[in-house]
């Protein structure tokens, strides 16, 4: 039984291993440090600026690394996939596909996550106590509704350099309409640590309660419809 159970761990170690060595192509480190380099710059330029020091600046802050982070294996998934010849498998196996990506999504996000969390740490050091945990779980709101879009695009466009085109472009979009929609509940880019200057405490809990529901509604249904659309081998092969 003990034998059993360690052959277990072991395959789905190894299975795990395979699964990020395919998302992530050998590539992921340099996102991850473009990533934290972006952390470093913005984190410098800030406080060279004299900005006020709070939670909903190291919130700013640690947004778009988060991004950066969820963007490579969300746009070239699919992609990575195909390049390494393992797509017509994935296909051939009635319902597998489904369970790969979910898992290999769970995986990114997860992995993503823990990231964040190693950020927040190293913000409480360097530039302003926060909680990490805390931090992370609600940065994981926007990353993970700009990575679940992405993963959704990559199965209609079924190509990594188009996705990323696609994806950049609305990023610009989602960005500009950031100022315009800074209080309501349709940001997505929404800082929840940080409230507006004459603003009621209550009615910004409400828009922050709302826009978390639309957030983690959005990326549900983002991954269903990518999901969904896996159903079609004959796009893919």
């Amino acid at each position: 039984m003990q034998l059993l159970s360690k052959n277990n761990f072991i395959i789905f170690w190894r299975s795990i291993r395979y699964n990020l060595k395919i998302i992530f192509a050998g590539r992921f480190i340099w996102f991850l440090l473009a990533s934290f380099a972006f952390y470093l710059f913005f984190s410098i330029m800030s406080i060279y600026q004299g900005s006020v020091l709070s939670e909903g600046m190291v919130y700013n802050l640690m947004l778009f690394p988060g991004i950066l982070l969820v963007f490579y294996p969300s746009v070239f998934g699919i992609q990575n996939d195909e390049d390494a010849r393992i797509l017509e498998i994935l296909f051939g196996i009635p319902n597998y596909r489904y369970k790969v990506w979910l898992v290999r999504l769970v995986m990114i996000f997860v992995q993503v996550f823990l990231i964040l969390i190693i950020y927040g740490y190293v913000s409480s050091i360097l530039i302003y106590r926060v909680n990490p945990l805390e931090m992370a779980v609600q940065l994981m709101f926007p990353v993970g509704f700009m990575g679940a879009m992405a993963f959704m695009f990559s199965t209609l466009i079924k190509n990594g350099n188009g996705t990323a085109v696609i994806m950049i472009l609305i990023g610009v979009a989602l960005l500009i309409l950031a100022e315009p929609l800074a209080r309501s509940q349709w940001n997505i880019f929404l800082n929840p640590l940080e409230l507006p200057d004459n603003f009621n405490l209550v009615i910004w809990e409400g828009i922050i309660t709302k826009n978390r529901i639309f957030l983690g509604v959005g990326m549900i249904v983002f991954l269903l419809y990518g999901l969904f659309n896996l159903q079609n081998r004959e796009r893919f092969v």
